[in-house]
């Protein structure tokens, strides 16, 4: 069957046995089960009293039980060799010649590698224009082989040369009859580690301001993508895909440890909602999230709102550019992940007797 993702309410589970409601609102003394007289001596009224109630209060948590609040349970990510890196984000402008397109993709990454960057993200469709128009005539091959994807073969290429990781944004792929809107990651061996097709199609109509259908020349994929690198475990999703969040959780489920989302936010959609998105999704799954956005073009029939981004699992934007044509350099550090999730035990308190979270696919594999 197909992967999907179901979020189960209260109204869809059995639930179980909870503490009664009237605890929350109401002041009770709690009294400890006493063996014998001398149990009553050994400790003063007050602490006796105070463990009672830290036991009761402990005994209500557990009711909640926080581990059935994603099904399969939370994947542990195993340990990266490195925790501490540099990661390269590349704004380009995008022109209508493919060769240059990908001649000029190729020296950001060679840039971006030489100012240390382990891990670089291109942006959504770097090798040609952002048009249904346009997309079928720049789609490749990509399972073809390079022969058939230039695009592709140079990422592979440069990934090997510079030993590093490449998020390789995102370009139209041609596969039989379809076209999808695909996002090839590269390790420093130079092999493709996993392909991402764009889940959530752009379909859009805010009358008077943007209307644009993917639908009408790419189809969604349908596999969640998640893959393990040099540099951590890293989910992916391409633009419109940031905005829901049940995909980011279901990496965070998975051990996600980045989730990267190459995209091109558009002039009437960016301003607002760009680093809104990014930073509800690092923040609610405390992790670090990173945006790779084309330059802006003002000529160009769809015209992107740049912006390219890094947010720590904290909320806190690290780095981030304007809309020109920019190569930023920042540092990711997952010891961040863990502290953060020590300030803020979400996982713990996660309300499993409520709500919960159905990786489907790893459901059906398990």
């Amino acid at each position: 069957m197909s992967p999907r993702l179901v979020l189960l309410s209260s109204s869809t589970l059995l639930r179980p046995h909870r503490a009664p409601s009237f605890l929350s609102h109401r002041k009770y003394h709690f009294l400890t089960k006493r063996t014998s007289s001398q149990s009553r001596t050994l400790l003063p009224k007050s602490t006796r009293t105070t463990l009672t109630a830290s036991a009761s209060l402990s005994s209500m948590a557990s009711s909640f039980y926080p581990e059935k609040a994603r099904l399969p349970p939370a994947a542990q990510p195993p340990s990266p060799p490195i925790t501490k890196f540099k990661i390269g984000l590349c704004q380009l402008k995008v022109t209508d010649d493919k060769e240059r397109n990908i001649l000029h993709a190729r020296t950001a990454v060679e840039e971006a590698a030489e100012k240390g960057a382990k891990l670089v993200v291109l942006p959504e469709i770097w090798n040609g224009p952002y048009s249904n128009d346009s997309f079928p005539v720049y789609a490749e091959d990509i399972d073809a082989g390079f022969d058939a994807s230039p695009s592709t073969a140079m990422l592979s290429e440069v990934a090997r040369l510079l030993n590093i990781t490449i998020i390789g944004g995102s370009i139209p792929e041609r596969s039989g009859d379809k076209l999808y809107n695909t996002c090839c990651v590269f390790g420093p061996d130079g092999k493709l580690k996993a392909k991402h097709r764009k889940i959530h199609l752009f379909d859009i109509d805010i009358p008077g301001k943007i209307t644009f259908k993917e639908s009408k020349t790419l189809t969604a994929g349908e596999t969640p993508t998640t893959v393990d690198t040099e540099v951590g475990r890293i989910g992916i999703g391409i633009c419109y895909d940031i905005r829901f969040q049940e995909l980011a959780m279901l990496y965070a489920a998975r051990g996600a440890q980045l989730i990267c989302y190459p995209g091109a936010f558009n002039m009437t959609t960016g301003p607002l909602h760009w680093e809104l998105l990014q930073r509800a999704r690092a923040v609610d799954n405390q992790l670090y999230v990173a945006t790779c956005s084309p330059a802006r073009d003002a000529a160009a029939g769809y015209v992107a709102w740049g912006h390219s981004t890094l947010v720590d699992p904290f909320g806190e934007v690290l780095a981030t550019t304007e809309h020109d044509e920019a190569i930023i350099i920042s540092e990711i550090d997952y010891s961040q992940i863990d502290l953060r999730r020590t300030n803020l035990p979400l996982e713990k308190q996660r309300r499993g007797d409520l709500y919960q979270l159905v990786d489907v696919q790893r459901a059906d594999s398990e």
